[in-house]
């Protein structure tokens, strides 16, 4: 006779078999949807670019019959037109110097704040929190005639420092808040230990914090310089001007002027873009890290 306990345990090992088919047959079919939408998206995200490159390289009569297809032969003539009559190297030089003193001022004023806030108790402390995260909430569009105003006053309009300014006020209240989310999650005992030796509170944050807090650094540091360098808002505000124009302020003038110069205008793009790519090739890695560090106990 047969065991009853050898049939049920076939039979187990039977439904377990067929169970991981299924299983698997599922998961096999779940990933080629996910793949099939990363695909599709990707593909929607990348080809703009790629589209703007080719065109680069065409003359503008060409452009305009078959704008779809790989030129017939490839030209520099765009490019040279936008570096000899649009003087890009001097916009690129304002945009640099407008992004580049916004992340440092960003990167200070944000960390410095981020400090404070994790580390110390003080009167108003929860109101001021509030406000940060409320501060979010209002776009640039709402106090730009009172900034505007103020530039006036100062006498900083059409220069630099009148977007420089505006710029960091509104950057402020999102890198401060990532920054705090990363310092809630450094354990206090390292302080405490650098307390005891002797430290005082500037090299405890220039020598412990400052180092640790380089992903998130790296994190404000790609979205200050990303978000300033393509304000079109308040360069175009700001700045009259046209020899002071940062670089996305001349596209906006290219698009008007030379509307249809198409081949200029890709090249004046595909110039505009090279900072950005660089930027976030050489900065991606720290992006998510930055990001979601301290969300377990933030």
């Amino acid at each position: 006779m047969v065991d009853n306990s050898v049939i049920v345990e076939k039979t187990i090992r039977k439904n377990k078999t067929q169970t991981k088919r299924v299983n698997k047959k599922k998961a096999s079919a779940s990933k080629v949807i996910l793949y099939a939408v990363l695909i599709f998206w990707a593909v929607t995200t990348i080809f703009p670019f790629i589209w703007v490159i080719i065109n680069s390289f065409k003359p503008s009569a060409e452009l305009l019959t078959s704008s779809f297809s790989l030129p017939k032969e490839f030209t520099l003539d765009n490019y040279r037109n936008a570096f000899n009559n649009l003087n890009i190297l001097r916009a690129y030089g304002m945009s640099f110097l407008i992004s580049g003193s916004v992340t440092v001022g960003v990167i200070v004023l944000s960390s410095m704040m981020a400090f404070a806030m994790t580390r110390y108790k003080f009167r108003g402390k929860v109101i001021l929190d509030g406000l940060l995260i409320a501060s979010l909430m209002f776009p640039v569009f709402s106090t730009i005639i009172p900034v505007y105003q103020m530039m006036i006053k100062w006498g900083l309009l059409n220069s630099a420092t009148s977007v420089i300014l505006p710029q960091i006020a509104s950057n402020l209240s999102f890198a401060t808040i990532v920054m705090m989310g990363f310092m809630r999650s450094i354990p206090i005992d390292i302080e405490e230990s650098a307390y005891m030796e002797g430290a005082n509170v500037f090299t405890v944050f220039t020598r412990i914090i400052v180092p640790i807090s380089k992903p998130a650094i790296s994190t404000v540091a790609i979205f200050s310089f990303l978000w300033s360098y393509n304000d079109l808002f308040v360069q175009t505000t700001m700045i009259g001007k046209r020899a002071n124009y940062p670089v996305c302020a001349l596209l906006n003038e290219i698009s008007s002027k030379y509307g249809t110069d198409y081949g200029l205008m890709a090249a004046s793009v595909t110039i505009i873009l090279i900072p950005v790519f660089i930027v976030y090739l050489l900065l991606q890695k720290n992006i998510i890290k930055g990001l979601t560090a301290g969300a377990v106990k933030g």
